[in-house]
């Protein structure tokens, strides 16, 4: 029997071992598993992220104050290499506009030969960032904060492509692209070609809304796609004179920097620079990670593998002498919104920015610019999400105030600011939340007491000083303070009910403190201290009560019980 119940045994004990792994081996993959590629999905929504990203790499070459053929290749960049790596599926990196005046003022003060090796080594650091693994610190972000940030980018960005749609230029600053609105409808309604450029946006807008509505296997093609056809018809009218894209040699404006651009390292400005470069970088990218990674249900990123991959591509445009790289919120959402599922579409698209910058940039001069403005106006308010803002005050009102916050700073100032003071102002949330103190009190006899309860932290201090203060002012000889219920009672509020208690003590009151933990009470008053215990080599230590036997004759008064030892 025994021996028949041990070759029963034998086989459960085969199979279950693997039962028990593979929750290990699942659960230490954070990541999903890719879905099957779909290939004409994937290429569709590539070449929508092209028309997105075209006029964005032309436009935030020209805000850094570099040539638009730098910004072409850094998209490139952005997606045949930052692309083709396994750190983000839908994430798209190329030139952005918060880089735009750290860009501009870089090239004012050194060069736009200097900015290649600043682009250089602020690669290099973002690769060493993510070997030693830093990437993953950016997964603690709030998701007012995220949302914000979106909301952020996309108000400016529809208000600095109104310029744009309608063949003008944009002021620069986003308070002062909002603040020149009425103006720019002014000129529009006194201008024919910029009135007919305008409707070649709106029509784009409209398009872009509209087209997910359209039946059949029409709705397959981009909307984006059909509104450039029909702005390129329209351009080609006569009469029609609406500004179209202009792009130049790509291999004739690189410029790798040299023996003497290297020597600027000494240069504490310089050192500066690249650390300045690398921090904002590296922060848009994995913030846009974030905020990316709630857009879809697909595989998640890998922080410190994407970091490694935005270094690699910084590296390389710092060897060509082009713009940094970081992940743009607007190309990616465009990916995500286009259907894409895999890598193939970030990657496509840098593909499609080079061919037709090398080998058909005759077909990109006659894409109108303002059907490529209407495409980011679109993006743009599918990042501002307008209908959150009131989602977000019915579910939590805190982190309303958090979202509204951090989208208004990034529009006043800068993202990465925006993004800091937004974090900054989630953790006060926080703080203030986790720090809840319960306070009682009441009057008992001749005695007041106050019982506390909760978190006792510095925010609560001037609460806690208020309870304190009206227990002594009530004008009972005794206070008692109950602090058994206090879960965590920070140094600042210890500090306090400390120094208060030995204030009333030195006034003469009687005060009684029970604090949190296994503590003892403090005694209102010292207790005598018992005497000690005989131990045993001591000469006696009991006496009973029985009748002694015989006399007991000791030095002192006479015994009337037994001796015992």
């Amino acid at each position: 029997m025994s021996g028949a119940h041990a070759r029963g045994r034998g086989p459960v004990r085969t199979t279950a071992a693997p039962a028990t792994k593979t929750p290990r081996t699942s659960t230490s993959n954070t990541s999903k598993p890719g879905p099957k590629p779909d290939l004409l999905n994937e290429v569709t929504a590539s070449l929508v992220v092209f028309l997105v990203a075209l006029p964005l790499c032309i436009g935030v070459a020209v805000a850094s104050g570099v040539p638009a053929e730098l910004g072409i290749i850094s998209g490139v960049i952005g997606g045949l290499v930052v692309g083709a790596v396994r750190g983000s599926t839908l994430q798209v990196s190329g030139p952005a506009a918060g880089l735009a005046a750290l860009v501009s003022e870089t090239v004012l003060e050194h060069g736009v030969a200097m900015l290649g090796v600043i682009v250089l080594f602020s690669g290099i650091l973002q690769i060493v960032l993510g070997v030693v693994r830093l990437g993953r610190m950016f997964q603690a972000i709030s998701l007012a904060v995220v949302q914000g940030m979106l909301a952020g980018i996309g108000l400016p960005l529809m208000f600095s492509q109104a310029y744009p749609m309608a063949d003008a230029k944009a002021p620069g600053m986003p308070i002062e692209n909002m603040a020149g609105i009425p103006s720019l409808f002014a000129d529009i309604l006194t201008d024919p070609q910029a009135m007919i450029a305008t409707l070649l946006g709106v029509v784009t807008i409209v398009l872009s809304f509209l087209w997910k509505k359209v039946r059949g296997p029409a709705k397959k093609i981009p909307a984006a796609l059909v509104a450039v056809g029909v702005g390129m018809a329209v351009a080609a009218l006569p009469g029609v004179d609406v500004k179209t894209l202009q792009v130049n040699n790509l291999l004739a404006s690189i410029r790798a920097p040299g023996a003497e651009q290297f020597a600027g390292l000494a240069d504490p400005a310089i050192l500066t620079a690249i650390v300045t470069f690398t921090v904002i970088a590296s922060a848009e990218s994995l913030f846009t990670a974030a905020a990316v990674d709630r857009m879809h249900s697909g595989p998640r990123t890998r922080y410190n593998t994407e970091l490694i991959a935005q270094g690699a591509g910084n590296t390389l445009a710092g060897i060509v002498g082009a713009l940094p790289i970081t992940a743009v919120v607007a190309r990616s959402s465009a990916n995500v919104q286009a259907g894409a599922k895999t890598r193939i579409s970030r990657t496509l698209h840098g593909l499609w920015l080079l061919a037709f910058a090398l080998l058909l940039p005759q077909v990109l001069a006659l894409i109108p610019i303002s059907v490529l403005a209407g495409v980011l106006v679109h993006s743009g308010w599918k990042l501002f999400a307008p209908e959150e803002f009131p989602k977000m005050w019915r579910q939590d009102r805190g982190e309303f105030v958090v979202m509204t916050v951090t989208t208004l700073v990034i529009v006043a100032t800068a993202l990465l600011e925006g993004v800091l003071i937004g974090l900054a102002a989630g953790i006060v949330l926080a703080a203030l939340r986790m720090s809840r103190t319960v306070i009682r009190q009441h009057i008992d006899d001749d005695t007041a007491k106050v019982v506390m309860a909760g978190n006792a932290t510095f925010l609560r201090l001037p609460q806690v000083i208020e309870a304190l203060e009206s227990a002594a002012a009530s004008g009972k000889p005794r206070i008692r303070l109950d602090l058994t219920g206090v879960t965590h009672l920070d140094h600042a509020c210890r500090n306090q009910v400390e120094e208060f208690t030995a204030q009333q003590r030195g006034l003469g009151l009687r005060v009684e403190l029970l604090m949190p933990g296994p503590a003892k009470p403090t005694p209102a008053e010292p207790t005598p201290t018992p005497p000690p215990v005989p131990g045993p080599n001591a000469e006696w230590f009991y006496l009973d009560t029985q009748p002694l036997a015989e006399p007991c004759n000791l030095p002192g008064t006479p015994l009337t019980g037994r001796l015992g030892r």
